[in-house]
């Protein structure tokens, strides 16, 4: 079992900054990054995996560790995603680039008494469709100040983990 983790998933989406959670209709337009809690959105995207983790449980004959426990392996990613820049128009000032923080489960294994046995792998580790953004922030990659005051409270949250 997860350490700090909340049974709670339904969170809403928080301040990258301050930290205050929002509904998506009340969200403050100045704000520059948007995130989710780390805990919750790890918890969701596994729950969102139930079909394949059975899947691969029953495919190994495995049923017995429908409550695990799981060894779960997660690659991280940040990535500058370029000019998003509204060319017209009288929103408020803000970067024009945009940064993305996600990650990707890239395999869930089970302890066995030869060894460990993976019940799931990611094939399309670099796809799309397998990566859970995590936050999204109105600033330059470059900008390592403010890269680091928006990430260090979620970096925070996986530690804690």
């Amino acid at each position: 079992p997860l350490k700090n983790v909340s049974p709670s998933t339904d969170i809403g989406i928080i301040d990258g900054l301050s930290g205050l959670n929002y509904s998506v209709d009340e969200y403050p337009v100045e704000a520059i990054s948007k995130r989710f809690r780390y805990d919750a959105a790890l918890v969701s995207t596994l729950k969102d995996m139930e079909e394949d983790i059975l899947e691969g449980l029953k495919s190994q004959d495995l049923e017995e560790y429908l409550s695990g426990p799981f060894t779960v392996v997660v690659k991280e990613a940040c990535d500058g995603m370029g000019d998003v820049s509204e060319k017209h128009g009288c929103g408020p000032a803000v970067p024009e680039k945009a940064v993305r923080f996600s990650f990707t489960i890239m395999n869930i294994s089970v302890p066995n008494t030869s060894g460990s046995i993976r019940i799931f792998e990611e094939t399309k580790t670099n796809s799309e469709l397998c990566c859970k953004p995590l936050c999204l922030m109105l600033a330059d990659e470059s900008d390592h100040e403010t890269l680091t005051a928006i990430l260090s409270p979620l970096i925070a949250e996986r530690e804690a983990m």
